[in-house]
């Protein structure tokens, strides 16, 4: 029975409340379900019973030292439909002081930020199957400054991405 996608990720912060309104803010993610100290958020768009769920475990926890200094999850990945909403989302990160770095990953178009407590995530899209070519199948292992102007230009704004990893059927 081999796994088909990951359903939800937990994660230890500091503050829910500030959380939840960061991630609802940034992502339009909802909540569907609280409790003292903890909530579990549905993106917008999603069946999964949550997509993200927080815990609270106070001011007093120190950063994160995964990928420093310890072991650990480097980000999660969030996929949007299209290239315009992966600029409108660029956009609503940097407003928000959280967007720290892009990448156009030749089959994958990345932002990179982080959340209140500094912990990482990526917003992409993918190029859908039926656009792929032998050359962006050799690009993957590059990393290149993201240029959503032109890519929208190539694949089109409201072009939809392709879902979970972009190979050819």
């Amino acid at each position: 029975m081999p796994v088909q996608r990951l359903n939800h990720a937990v994660l230890y912060v500091r503050d829910v409340e500030l959380s939840v309104a960061f991630y609802r803010e940034a992502l339009g993610f909802e909540v569907v379900m609280g409790m003292r100290g903890a909530a579990f958020l549905q993106a917008p768009g999603s069946s999964n019973d949550h997509d993200l769920g927080l815990f609270q475990i106070g001011e007093q926890a120190s950063p994160s030292s995964a990928g420093r200094t310890s072991v650990g999850l480097y980000h999660l990945a969030w996929e949007v439909d299209t290239l315009e909403e992966l600029e409108r989302v660029q956009a609503k990160l940097a407003e928000l002081g959280a967007l720290v770095g892009s990448s156009d990953h030749s089959t994958t178009k990345a932002l990179y930020a982080r959340d209140p407590d500094g912990l990482e995530f990526e917003v992409s899209w993918l190029v859908p199957a039926s656009l792929l070519t032998d050359e962006l199948l050799a690009g993957r292992a590059s990393i290149r400054p993201l240029d959503l102007n032109a890519d929208k230009q190539r694949y089109g704004g409201q072009t939809r991405g392709g879902v979970g990893v972009s190979i050819p059927a």
